[in-house]
Formats: structure tokens, sequence, C-alpha cells
């Protein structure tokens, strides 16, 4: 949501300008998918990545600003919280050794970042959420200084009209209310963008949506929310929550939150769009003054601004994404299921699973979505957030909705899955080189039975065994995290503790 807003709040006229110039952007959507001004099929995806920042001591540092100066790069960027950074990739073609490419340039631009953040007595942490933040680090104080961001607080925290209230039950229950929506920026993800023609977009983000508990399953990341350990990818629960702005009477009515998984299959790409506008009032306005209808008019290609920022304040975890590149607009299907790190070789591996994945998916003559209900697409993104690994899925076998049996995580990966997302690298012409060593690292995890999230626990476990209290086990798990992600060997095999 990089989009400038209009500064001095976000009256009532506000709200109605900014909700008539959505249903002129709607307009101006269905007359470019009608005319089919839309990019022809190019195979390019993109990546983004939010960053922790870090002491030596493991605890985190609200610096991003000193950080972001030194950089001095437009790769890397602000992001909601003080210790929070973004790390973006140019869009590459989806071919050849495209993974190893991206390792590479992953590599040396954190590395460049690193070293520069050490100039300031910080480091660049790649985790879902860093264990040793508290409820304390993150209060609207320590957001970052950029206007959008205080507006979205101050707009959210209105609609709500009392404090968010942050409550997870895993292996412990954490409970907090928080006056702003600052919580958020504990979580940290890694963002996979596709660009798709409209005739595939449906297609594609359905096989997304019935891919992201399995890529949860093997990614977990995040086991600790502000000290407690919850579930064990805990940033959807935690983002929800400190972004829910229903009262609690309107969310018993139904109403959907702003960070959502969804509710239905789609058909067209369209349908997204339009349920973002019918869904959700608009929080901001921009600065711009295009008239999109006019600009179609003319013989142009509107940029849609009022339409893309409304939808960078819709957080589905698959997300829909319209852009102009070079005065020709295109679709994306933007997925925001994995959380960040641990290693480069890690997020490259869990890139590799989903593009295959996909890419098989939507070819299958009898796509998935078709034989299981978009309910139990739902139920294993929750079971997958909750167990991590150790998950166990519903997963169809044959015919239209059949019983969908319960299949454990790492079985339906290694059996099923991990096949057709080599036939999918392989149908996007990548190198087998590149297929067969990230797609290596998924097929290690889950004979293994070990990711992010299993290895941080595991560790946290045995200091406080050790006789560690919480506070000083969460850091010495940093700590050693921080040392084996530097090593770059991919979490499976990191030994647990604290010992080589």
């Amino acid at each position: 949501m990089g989009e400038k807003v209009v500064s001095g709040g976000f009256d009532l006229s506000d709200r109605q300008w900014q909700r008539a110039k959505l249903r002129d952007c709607m307009r101006a959507l269905h007359r470019l998918l009608d005319e089919k001004r839309f990019d022809r099929p190019q195979n390019l995806m993109g990546l983004e990545i939010e960053l922790n920042l870090a002491g030596s001591d493991g605890m985190p540092r609200m610096m991003n600003a000193q950080v972001l100066e030194r950089i001095a790069s437009q790769d890397f960027q602000t992001e909601l919280g003080q210790c929070n950074l973004e790390v973006n990739i140019v869009p590459h073609r989806l071919s050849g050794r495209v993974l190893d490419q991206l390792a590479e340039e992953l590599r040396t631009g954190l590395a460049y970042a690193d070293r520069k953040a050490r100039e300031v007595s910080s480091q660049i942490v790649m985790i879902g959420i860093l264990p040793t933040l508290v409820a304390e680090d993150l209060g609207s104080s320590n957001l970052s200084c950029d206007e959008r961001y205080k507006m979205l607080n101050e707009q959210m925290l209105a609609a709500r009209g009392e404090d968010f209230i942050i409550d997870v039950e895993g292996v412990e229950r954490f409970v907090y209310s928080s006056g702003s929506i600052a919580p958020e920026a504990a979580c940290t993800s890694v963002q996979l963008h596709l660009q798709v023609t409209p005739a595939r977009f449906a297609a594609v983000w359905n096989a997304a949506q019935a891919v992201a508990a399995v890529q949860i399953a093997v990614g977990a990341n995040s086991p600790f929310i502000f000290g407690h350990e919850v579930w064990r990818e805990s940033r959807p629960p935690l983002f929800l929550q400190s972004t829910d702005f229903r009262q609690p009477e309107f969310a018993s009515q139904g109403m959907r939150p702003r960070t959502w998984f969804g509710e239905r299959w789609i058909s067209r790409p369209a349908e997204l769009f339009e349920e973002n506008l019918r869904y959700f009032p608009p929080l901001l306005r921009t600065d711009q003054e295009e008239e999109p209808l006019r600009v179609l008019d003319e013989g142009g290609v509107p940029q849609l601004y009022e339409l893309t920022l409304h939808n960078g304040t819709v957080y589905r975890w698959n997300r829909p994404v319209y852009g102009v590149a070079d005065g020709v607009p295109h679709l994306r299907v933007e997925n925001r299921v994995l959380p960040a790190g641990p290693t480069v070789t890690d997020v490259i591996a869990n890139v590799a699973f989903y593009y295959g994945l996909v890419r098989a998916l939507v070819e299958e003559p009898r796509p998935v979505w078709s034989r299981m209900p978009f309910e139990a697409a739902a139920e294993n993104f929750d079971a997958a957030c909750r167990d991590g690994i150790d998950a166990v899925l519903r997963w169809p076998r044959s015919g239209r909705f059949p019983s969908l049996p319960r299949i454990p995580a790492v079985r339906l990966v290694r059996d099923e899955l991990l096949p057709l997302a080599a036939a999918g690298l392989d149908a996007w012409g990548v190198e087998p080189a590149d297929r067969d060593r990230y797609l290596g690292v998924i097929e290690e995890r889950c004979r293994l039975r070990a990711n992010g999230a299993s290895w941080q626990a595991a560790t946290y476990h045995q200091a406080r065994d050790a006789g560690m209290d919480r506070e000083a086990a969460l850091a010495a798990m940093t700590r050693r995290y921080c040392a084996l992600a530097r090593t770059e060997e991919p979490v499976h095999t990191w030994p647990v503790g604290f010992s080589d």
C-alpha cells in the first residue's frame, strides 16, 4: 500500500467522495476486462519480504528510519512498525535458473542491508514474529513515521470505537488489549506475486486458496506472540485481531473482518474487487485527481488509484492486485500466506513449492476446488496455523465433494503435492537442478517434521528446562536463530538447542 494519501483526517464527505470514486473505478475495471485490454501472458513473478530489526542481544530495535537512511536504496522501504523493513525484488520470468537467481539477489541485498544496520548496532532478522517483542514495544508511538500508517490507525480505531482485543489460545493463552493497530507490525511475511491473464485469474486464485494450508504447514515460523507460545503460525490470528475494526456485536452478526480468508471460490477476477467494495468501507483518501472513465474515453489506461488504495486496506491472504506497467494494465495474485525466513534457502524453497503447485493445480482437468468445499480449505488453513508441520488436513481423493479424508500434511505433501509441484515447475520451464534442489528442502522438512516453528519451540523449551526464565530463554533462542540463519543452512538441518 504505497499510494500517497490525503493528510489531515478523513471525514464524512471524504468517505462519500471515496465511495463514489471506487464505483467509477469498478466501472473502469469492467470496461478494461470487457475490452480485453490486459497484458498478454508473461510468466512474471515478484517477491517482497518484510524484515525485523534486532540488536546483538536478540531484542527488537525501533530504528528503521536510521537503517533505511544508511541503506539508501529504493529496494528497501518502511513497514508499519519502526522495527520493520521491507525488501522488494524486481519481477522475474519464471523459467531457467530463476530460483538460484532469486536466491543470489536476496543474499546480496540482505547482506548489504545487514552491514548497514550493524552500523547502528542492529541486524536484519527474517522471522515471522520476533520472539522477543513484547506488547509494550508496539504502541502507536512505535508506528513508522508515515502519514498513511497514522491515518490508517486512526480510522480503524475510530471504526471500532474501543481497544483491539487480542486473544489467542494455543500451547498457552495470550490476551492483550491494544489502543492501536501497532501489534500488526509484529507480523512479517513473504509476499509472492504472479501476473496472470484475466482468463486464468480465478483459477490461480482458487488454487492459491486451496494450497494456503500446506504452505503454512511446511513453512510455519511464528510460534510466539509477545513471548507466549501459541499457534505454530501465529501471524494470522494476531493480524486478524489487531486489525479487526468490528465491534463484538457486529462480528456476532457475521460482519466480515478486514483480514480475511474469504468465503467462496470465484469464477471471474472482478468478484474480489467487488466484494472489497461491498463489504468494507473506505478508510483513506488518495491525493490523486484521476477520472478513470474519462481516461478510458480518451483512449488511455487509468491507474485506478482509489481502487488500489482501498484494496491495500483489505488483508486477504490471497489478494487481487491491479497494476499498470509501461502503459498496459495487468492483474496479479498476491500470496501473503508465508512468514519470513528462516534463511534465503528456505524462502526460495517455499517460493518453488508455491509456484510449481499452483501451476499444476490450475492445469488439472478436474481442479481441486471443484472437488472440495471452500469451507474445507478455510478449516485446513486454521488447522495448519495451529499445528504447523504436525497438521492433519482434509483433501479430496476422487469424485465431487467426497468425504475428504483427513491426511497428515507431511504425507500429503510428500506423496501427492511435491510431484505436482515438480511438474508445475517443469511446465514453467524451470531448470531441473533448481527444481530438485529447492523442492528437496520441502521434502526434507516433511521427512524430519521440522520447520522454523518447530525449531524455535524446541530450542526455547530446552532453554527453559536448563533453568532460564521466559525472557532469557526467548532472547537466547533468538540469538541462536540469528547465528544459524547466517550460515545459510536450511532450517531442517539446524541442531536443536545451543550446541553444534
